[in-house]
């Protein structure tokens, strides 16, 4: 049996879903919101607080950030079950993008054969995009909402979040098609592409997860848990 007879349902797969996902969503920029807040960036002028530019929460988003450093979290009365389940949520995805590279890497080494790195590309990747894109869609229609509105100083910064989902749903997009390419074929050139996309994308979304962390758990421990349930 060919490669694509072996995976051919998750090849066919993981474009659909994504694309399903993404259609159910609105690209745009959060210039004109930025510049309303910090100063104006003409459209011409890279911002700095694009995902792939910032180096962490702005000093204007750090208030609670500040007062509730990580350290003290899960020692603080207001950690709750909700917020250690959350925080597990991205240590997972933060562990499936730690074994897609090690075992795309172990592929380009011939430390495995293409039979068993496809098996285990389209299980991790499949599990990634899929738990990746409905944690977003929850955080984007139930969680931000409710916490933007406990602090009116800190709705920046759900905006700046949301540009971040926007960001990372085009690069799911993108990994969806380079994971498929590879299952279609997974010879080296295609599977070192799908490599330099999964580590640049790592990059990009341990700083979202960094600052939405340092956004988030501040407003659940200053307001009592936030109204989240």
């Amino acid at each position: 049996m060919d490669q694509r007879g072996a995976h051919g349902r998750q090849v066919e797969e993981l474009i659909p879903a994504t694309d399903r996902f993404l259609r159910g969503r609105t690209f745009g920029s959060a210039r004109v919101f930025w510049g309303s807040v910090f100063h104006a960036i003409p459209e011409d002028m890279e911002d700095p607080l694009d995902l792939d530019r910032r180096t962490g929460l702005p000093d204007a988003l750090r208030m609670l950030a500040d007062k509730f450093p990580r350290e003290i979290w899960e020692t603080h009365p207001e950690f709750n079950a909700l917020t250690r389940f959350w925080l597990d949520r991205h240590l997972m995805f933060r562990r499936l993008q730690g074994m897609l590279i090690e075992e795309t890497e172990g592929f380009l080494d011939g430390r495995a054969d293409a039979r068993r790195y496809a098996s285990s590309l389209s299980r991790l990747a499949g599990t990634f995009l899929n738990e990746l894109q409905g944690h977003h869609g929850i955080e984007d229609a139930h969680y931000f909402p409710l916490l933007a509105a406990r602090d009116a100083r800190l709705a920046a910064g759900f905006e700046l979040l949301d540009s971040d989902h926007h960001a990372l749903d085009a690069g799911l997009h993108g990994l969806a098609d380079r994971t498929n390419a590879v299952l279609r074929k997974p010879e080296t050139a295609a599977t070192e592409v799908l490599r330099i996309d999964l580590v640049r994308f790592r990059a990009l979304l341990d700083r979202h997860l960094i600052d939405e962390e340092e956004l988030v758990v501040p407003i659940i421990l200053e307001y009592a848990g936030a109204g989240l349930s």
